[in-house]
């Protein structure tokens, strides 16, 4: 806190991201730490951070391996910051790299510290290949054994099944249903049709493709393999195309979503700069935009609730807390895990039964302009690695609010485990 005892201002610095490209393309032969090491070094060699201590670089990825339980600080040591900065690793799913700027704010605006890199990275290329808890337990004794007697009895009663792989799977454990099998109930509920799910992947690869045009992601990306630029985009896309294809998740004749309707699996990072207004200052750096609110919240996903509506109550929360409407935003950026998501959110806040008896509000939060929705694209198009998108979300919009030259944004992020995150940008 400043002098007075009032919280500091929290300024968004940077931003810096690898492209995203498209599970096993590009990144294939890449880890988590790999990509995340490129997406910090690219922060760093942006803002001139070689050497410099940072006061904490929190990090993420959703699909973990064994060997990336110190992720966040490998990370830091295979960058040219300061080998003094320390790392934290965090994981909140697809809110990861997010929830990870709300604790670097929060200690910002306390004082605590000065400055922080939030960042997030996950490779669907790349995921950790388990082995029956059976056979993993075999492997533990093994270890211990010490003579040849014990290491031989480890074995007694083996069989070649334990040694089938566990495939790795986004389903969830307490519904068993993944992540676009839920979406499809969402859909189901909210009356979504498969047309207007077309209608919104397009706009997302239009957008991008013209902010790809206008020069907008030349500071924003970082190269990686020889990547210069995301490869899920698709140019000269059609409806008619999109039409064509075939649902994915529900493949009977009710079934809306498609691949083309829903984000790709995808490998890739994003980093965030985040500090005190006079560190900045201090150091010669820009002020892009304010992180002024954030809010986490969670749906009974188990009990029926739709498992990515968590954003509608982090948002209508977070809005009573700022004292401002739906309405009072130049931008809204809603993260794109699957159309039908978005659209389901947006019908959610325009309906007054869900906004009085779910979101505790005397009428519903109404409408937005959709012209200031994802105006540079968004997952859909740019692709969604997990951990990453964030991140990603938050230095695109922190970038369109400083161009602006004023203004504010709006977040809302849905997550795994029915759990949403959202944060308000100003300039």
């Amino acid at each position: 806190m400043n002098k007075t005892g009032t919280l500091r201002n929290v300024a968004i610095v940077g931003a810096s991201r690898i492209p995203f490209c498209r599970a096993g393309t590009a990144y294939a032969d890449l880890t988590n730490l790999d990509m995340l090491v490129s997406a910090l070094q690219g922060l760093v060699d942006r803002y001139n951070l070689h050497g410099v201590q940072l006061d904490e670089v929190v990090a993420g990825a959703v699909s973990n391996h064994p060997k990336d339980f110190n992720l966040a600080r490998e990370a830091v040591l295979g960058t040219s910051l300061s080998p003094l900065t320390p790392g934290i690793s965090l994981q909140q799913a697809c809110g990861t790299s997010l929830q990870a700027a709300f604790g670097i704010a929060a200690k910002i605006a306390c004082g605590q510290i000065e400055c922080g890199i939030a960042a997030g990275a996950d490779s669907a290329s790349d995921p950790p290949i388990l082995f029956s808890r059976k056979f993993s337990q075999r492997l533990v004794k093994l270890s211990k054994a010490k003579t040849l007697g014990e290491k031989f009895s480890v074995f007694k009663g083996f069989s070649m099944s334990e040694l089938s792989p566990v495939a790795p799977a986004i389903a969830e454990p307490r519904t068993e249903l993944s992540m676009g099998e839920h979406a499809e109930l969402m859909a189901r509920e909210w009356k979504i049709e498969r047309a207007e799910q077309d209608e919104l992947a397009l706009a997302s690869h239009n957008r991008a493709q013209a902010a790809y045009a206008d020069c907008f992601f030349d500071d924003l990306l970082s190269p990686c393999a020889g990547m210069l630029r995301d490869n899920n985009l698709r140019y000269d896309l059609t409806l008619e195309q999109l039409s064509g294809l075939k649902p994915v998740f529900d493949r009977s004749a009710t079934g809306t979503l498609t691949a083309g309707n829903s984000s790709a699996l995808t490998d890739g990072a994003a980093s965030l700069l985040l500090a005190s207004e006079d560190w900045a200052a201090e150091n010669g750096l820009p002020v892009l935009a304010r992180l002024t609110h954030m809010e986490t919240a969670a749906v009974d996903h188990v009990s029926g609730e739709g498992l990515l509506m968590a954003p509608t109550v982090a948002v209508a929360n977070m809005l009573r807390k700022a004292g401002l409407s739906l309405q009072d935003f130049d931008y809204y950026e809603v993260h794109e895990a699957f159309a039908a998501q978005v659209l389901c959110t947006l019908k959610a806040w325009e309906s007054e039964e869900y906004c009085r008896e779910r979101l505790g509000l005397d009428a519903a939060l109404g409408s937005i302009d959709r012209s200031k929705l994802n105006i540079v694209g968004s997952s859909l198009a740019l692709g969604h690695p997990f951990a990453a998108t964030g991140a990603r979300i938050a230095g695109t919009l922190a970038k369109l609010l400083n161009e602006a030259g004023q203004g504010r944004g709006l977040i809302s992020i849905c997550t795994a485990g029915g759990m949403g995150v959202a944060a308000i940008l100003e300039k």
